[in-house]
């Protein structure tokens, strides 16, 4: 199995009002699926560089899942009931190399 970050973006073609049961029912596929390795909300946070430059933070990222699958195309399964998706926003997969 491989290990793949997904991230969430706030995004959605409505405001994400989605219902606690939405989220309740879709992390129950997740961890039912056994291939639910964490994963949460993200807020507010800040950027830093060596120069002190401070660059912008990617202000739509809403939160991620961390998932094993056996490809990008399995980890893409796992998104079936995903609240976000589902409201029309996006949704972003990565491969989390081992080194």
């Amino acid at each position: 199995m491989n290990d793949y970050i997904i991230f969430m973006h706030d995004d959605t073609e409505t405001p994400m009002d989605v219902a606690t049961s939405a989220w309740e029912d879709y992390f129950a596929m997740l961890r039912a699926s056994g291939r639910f390795c964490g994963g949460s909300s993200i807020g507010p946070g800040i950027c830093v560089h060596r120069s002190g430059q401070a660059r912008a933070v990617t202000p739509h990222l809403s939160g991620y899942l961390r998932v094993q699958a056996e490809s990008i195309d399995d980890a893409k399964k796992l998104l079936i009931g995903n609240p976000v998706l589902n409201a029309g926003g996006t949704v972003e997969i990565r491969a989390l190399p081992r080194d």
